[in-house]
């Protein structure tokens, strides 16, 4: 999917652009896979914001996703691919043998038309789903799971992928696209090939509004605030601040805080390195 340039006849269009859906079949989803979902604005279930900087946005349909992919050796068809509010990649529409239809994520490459499988004796091949261990090393890889059966959790968004590049027993080795290097459990299933919609992160916003369509408010700099709303504000004329960035809480930006200390020896390499 390519990038769609808009010509400057006004400000907000100036430097926008978006992406010219020429891979998208059908604008319309299948019904008996959306749901109505309700907007929280950032709020828990209290009440009270818990996340900043949401609220407003266009109404939006949530379309049901196969992230586990447990359907197997049964081999099925794309039908369509389209457009998700709700996330960064594409979707497509699988339609299998006995009838039933499912949404996973569309691949890159894939076309309507083309046959899938899931299962461990599927083909190497984009779209497929097979457990890591039964894929070759040195595969790219996405919608990765990290417990057997629990759905794919990893490189779910548009253009992200992991590469596959060990093997060790009950444990397989992946590189992530972050430069992470992890572990996880040989049973767990992963669909071959880089998740689509690749030219995403090339896509301008262009005006403020367009941000407010996706249910972003306008995030307000500290240093600008009142001592009283933020540890940062206050101070005579344009005062930067004085002290290492900080939340409204007064906790330190960067600090860790990652406490799963079950899972931090899956972590080979973390993404940040000292």
């Amino acid at each position: 999917m390519g990038v769609r340039k808009f010509k400057p006849t006004s400000a907000g269009t100036r430097f926008r652009s978006g992406t010219d859906f020429s891979e998208i079949t059908t604008t319309k989803p299948y019904k008996p896979l959306v749901r109505p979902i309700k907007k929280t604005g950032g709020r828990s279930s209290s009440g009270r914001i818990s996340m900043w900087q949401k609220g407003g946005g266009h109404k939006r349909a949530y379309r049901i996703i196969d992230f586990k992919r447990d359907k197997a050796n049964i081999p099925c068809t794309i039908e369509t691919i389209e457009y998700d509010p709700n996330r960064t990649a594409n979707i497509a529409l699988l339609k299998y043998a006995d009838g039933e239809r499912r949404y996973i994520l569309a691949p890159l490459g894939v076309k309507v038309g083309e046959m899938l499988a899931s299962g461990p004796d599927s083909e190497i091949k984009s779209g497929n789903a097979l457990p890591v261990k039964n894929i070759p090393l040195g595969t790219i890889i996405h919608n990765i799971e990290l417990r057997p059966g629990q759905g794919g959790k990893i490189a779910r968004s548009a253009g992200t992928y992991a590469q596959l590049v060990a093997k060790d027993g009950k444990h397989c080795q992946l590189k992530l696209s972050s430069s992470e290097v992890r572990f996880v459990p040989s049973e767990c299933m992963a669909t071959i090939g880089q998740v689509g919609n690749a030219e995403y992160e090339n896509i301008s916003v262009g005006k403020a509004g367009r941000s407010r369509w996706l249910g972003k408010r306008p995030h307000v700099r500290g240093v600008a605030m009142n001592p009283v709303d933020h540890p940062l504000g206050g101070g005579e004329g344009k005062s930067s601040g004085g002290r290492p960035p900080v939340s409204p809480w007064s906790k330190p930006e960067g600090k860790k805080t990652r406490k799963n200390k079950k899972t931090d020896r899956l972590i080979v390499r973390r993404r940040k390195q000292k």
